[in-house]
């Protein structure tokens, strides 16, 4: 049996795929040719990660396919409950990326404390002939702990990234329509554990009282923050998006950013990917990356691994 992996897998994914019989294809396919290649090669399992979309018209095109793998969280590119009425088996890996993620909010919130993001780009400008004037501009940081982490979305990896404020010193509040409270546990290197019971609150809750804001949310609708949660936030909070593109209002962002509403954010997905607006790009309040939450060595390892044994329970 043949797996495309069309947004690549990990080695350790190809080994164990391999180990059981499975050819594994790693070729990009581009979407348009999708339908055909699959057919051609008789291909039984798809797995792809956000740069693939799998809709109805493939589904329908490609009836000896018979897995569709997701390397990650989401799966708002998949047409997920059409394909299972279809008789398809839809998987995907919701926990391996999470601390990965959970690591790159901190990236990106440490970086933006302490104006991090503003001095790496100046210094090697103006570090021999501005050093002074440098050093003033960027004195002013602040530290993250003891101050309030708002999570919007506290699923795993919200909770994963609670689990790093709360090592941090950081106090935390959630909110999550879906989820009432959370058992935190932390693992330390010598063997103890200590656990931390969270419980959700209003998202309007969250809102006020957070010094920094991180959401862990899927795709939706709507905007998750738009310009009436930007002014329910406090003065000079601090926002990060690791989620999805589209949960938050960028015009209204760059707006709040714009006025000092909020000081500074962070953006790792964007409305217009893989072509974000040239206004954040160039907006030295933003702190940016691209989509890279889960791009850790270790999370792809886990990744692989973990849909190869998905795909090996299924099919043998």
């Amino acid at each position: 049996m043949k797996v495309l992996a069309n947004d690549g897998i990990s080695q350790s994914g190809i080994a164990a795929l391999e180990k059981s019989g499975f050819e594994v294809i790693t070729t990009t396919v581009a979407q348009e040719q999708l339908i055909n290649y699959i057919n051609e090669k008789n291909i039984t399992v798809l797995l792809v990660r956000s740069a693939t979309t799998v809709r109805k018209d493939l589904i329908d095109a490609c009836p000896n396919l018979k897995v569709i793998g997701r390397g990650g969280v989401g799966m708002d590119n998949i047409d997920v409950e059409y394909a299972k009425e279809q008789g398809r088996s839809v998987i995907n890996t919701p926990a391996a990326s999470s601390h990965s993620v959970a690591e790159l909010v901190f990236g990106h919130l440490f970086g933006l404390a302490r104006f991090l993001h503003n001095s790496n780009r100046d210094m090697p400008l103006e570090g021999d002939s501005n050093f002074k004037g440098l050093k003033k501009a960027y004195a002013k940081g602040t530290e993250l702990k003891g101050k309030t982490l708002g999570v919007f979305g506290f699923g795993r990896i919200g909770q994963a990234t609670a689990k790093v404020a709360i090592g941090v010193g950081m106090k935390v509040v959630a909110f999550d329509p879906f989820i009432e409270e959370a058992n935190l546990e932390l693992d330390f290197f010598d063997g103890q554990k200590l656990n931390f019971n969270v419980k959700t609150t209003s998202k309007e809750d969250v809102l006020k009282q957070a010094d920094f804001l991180t959401l862990h949310v899927p795709a939706q609708n709507d905007y998750v923050i738009g310009k009436p949660e930007l002014e329910i936030m406090k003065d000079g909070a601090i926002l990060v998006n690791a989620a999805r593109g589209g949960v938050v209002d960028e015009v209204a962002l760059v707006e709040a950013l714009k006025s000092g509403k909020i000081a500074r954010a962070a953006l790792d997905v964007f409305e217009k990917e893989p072509k974000p607006e040239i206004q954040l790009l160039m907006n030295p309040a933003l702190s940016l990356t691209p989509h890279t939450g889960a791009a850790t060595n270790e999370a792809q390892d886990r990744i692989g691994t973990e849909l190869a044994e998905q795909i090996i329970s299924i099919l043998k």
